[in-house]
């Protein structure tokens, strides 16, 4: 408890000296001279944060010593010049994209910092451990993600899984410190989703009322450059201005046209049809009962609309996406796939994901391992995979097959209607979350190769005893 507490008062004497920086003369977080004192509340969330699961994972990072206690020091300065851009974005209004790009620098150098020394230290005992904080470590890229950065820090933190798996079940039994230092470096990871989502839910927030940074103003307080990749792009622009509701055209010789026709004055009429007593109907009640021969034009307000554009809603079909079956970085896109039933991903690596969306009428082959299989919003699709690391999520869709030939420590249907789950023999402890979903079934292998077929419970029933809620499963009336 001594070294914790010490941890703690030497990162708030950081934190300290970071607010002494910022408001010193002429340095306000690079937004000049003038700014409120005091610090905003999403900084002092975030220096919870820094006293909280970063001063643990230091703590046990420090008893586990040599490149762990290395690494960790990296980690902790990577998230102290985030705190920075922090300070800056509370005070500042939101930069131009290049003058944004230069504050995201000194992060970026700091993540290639980090995974340097992974890519330097292949050989080491602890390879495991630096490999969990490698994998995860662009999380700290988030402040430039618009207009998720939470879930982007989820997906940076799955993609540590395996090899936090690997140092989990290495020192499960052997050593406690060690289990206990994955828990609490993940812990920084999932406070940071809830931090996110509380004060930057679709993007860093930046102060309304403050000067706007220059790229000159930050090129001096940037820090040293490591020779690290160009920080991670900006978030996208603002949508663009709505179009005009005229029919007309809005180019500057209609609007021409039209304000010289206005400023005729009175002579503006004098190209109108004059209109005798005997045309009028209130005048020449004889013309109101020879009704269709006056009227050989079209009726009123019934114009024929242009051809592009009448109907386009309901005869002309939607437009059909493209498919896809790409690697993006570590994800697997597989989408708008439609009557093919020939899909295979066969080069695969445990820290990569698929994500499966869209598909009708097809079957998938994944071989290998992988980290995690997503099923989105497909129909009458059967997918085939051998390991899964992580978890397979079938969510919003219909009709689905799904077969494991490995293992799988985790399936989740969600607002899914019709799926069958093949187990493999070696995923029978396989755990199975159903919600809002319908047609459940899972298929169990038999000695003789057969499966027996189990329905997943959908009806439930729930009394009160008093204390709680107690909920059982009922069986389905019918």
């Amino acid at each position: 408890m001594t070294e914790l507490h010490s941890l703690v008062e030497r990162l708030e004497r950081a934190v300290g000296r970071l607010e002494m920086v910022s408001h010193g003369p002429g340095m306000q977080s690079g937004c000049g001279d003038g700014l409120p004192k005091g610090v905003a509340e999403h900084v002092k969330a975030f220096d919870s944060l820094l006293s909280g699961p970063v001063a643990e994972y230091m703590k046990i990072s420090r008893e586990i010593g040599g490149d762990v206690q290395k690494h960790a020091e990296m980690v902790l300065a990577g998230l102290m010049t985030e705190r920075s851009l922090l300070v800056t974005a509370s005070q500042c209004q939101q930069p131009t994209a290049n003058n944004f790009s230069s504050l995201l620098k000194p992060i970026s150098d700091q993540i290639q910092v980090v995974q340097s020394f992974r890519e330097k230290n292949r050989g080491s005992k602890l390879f495991n451990h630096l490999s969990t904080v490698s994998e995860s470590i662009p999380a700290l890229g988030w402040v430039a993600m618009a207009p998720k950065p939470g879930p982007y820090v989820k997906e940076m933190t799955d993609a540590a899984m395996f090899y936090s798996n690997r140092v989990l079940k290495e020192y499960k039994d052997v050593d406690k410190k060690h289990v206990d230092w994955v828990k609490a470096y993940l812990s920084i990871w999932t406070e940071l989703q809830a931090y996110i989502k509380e004060y930057h839910t679709t993007g860093l927030t930046w102060s309304k009322t403050g000067p706007v940074p220059t790229d000159s103003e930050h090129g001096s307080r940037a820090a040293p450059s490591r020779g690290g990749p160009p920080p991670p792009p900006p978030g996208p622009p603002p949508p663009p201005a709505p179009a005009p509701t005229s029919s007309g055209s809005d180019d500057p010789a209609s609007r021409s046209a039209l304000f010289a026709q206005i400023n005729q004055g009175e002579a503006i009429t004098s190209g109108l049809k004059h209109v005798s007593d005997n045309m009028k109907t209130h005048k020449n009640p004889s013309l109101k009962n020879q009704g269709g021969p006056v009227r050989t034009g079209p009726k009123p307000f019934t114009a024929p609309k242009p051809a592009c554009a009448a109907g386009t809603s309901q005869k002309l079909p939607a437009k059909k996406e493209p498919p896809v079956l790409e690697l993006e970085g570590k994800k697997w896109r597989v989408e708008n796939q439609e009557n093919v039933s020939n899909l295979v991903i066969s080069d695969t690596e445990l820290k990569q994901v698929a994500y499966v969306y869209k598909c009708m009428n097809s079957t998938l082959r994944i071989k290998g391992k992988i980290n995690s299989i997503t099923l989105d919003n497909c129909k009458k699709l059967g997918l085939v995979f051998d390991d899964v690391v992580g978890i397979i999520e079938i969510i919003n869709s219909r009709d689905v097959q799904v077969q494991v030939l490995g293992k799988v420590p985790t399936i989740s249907i969600n607002k899914t209607d019709g799926c069958h789950v093949y187990l493999s023999k070696n995923s029978l402890d396989c755990e199975i979350v159903s919600a809002k979903s319908s047609e459940m079934n899972v298929l169990v292998p038999t000695d003789s190769g057969d499966f027996n077929e189990f329905p997943i419970p959908e009806q439930f029933k729930t009394l009160w005893n008093g204390r709680k809620l107690i909920t059982t499963v009922t069986e389905i009336a019918g």
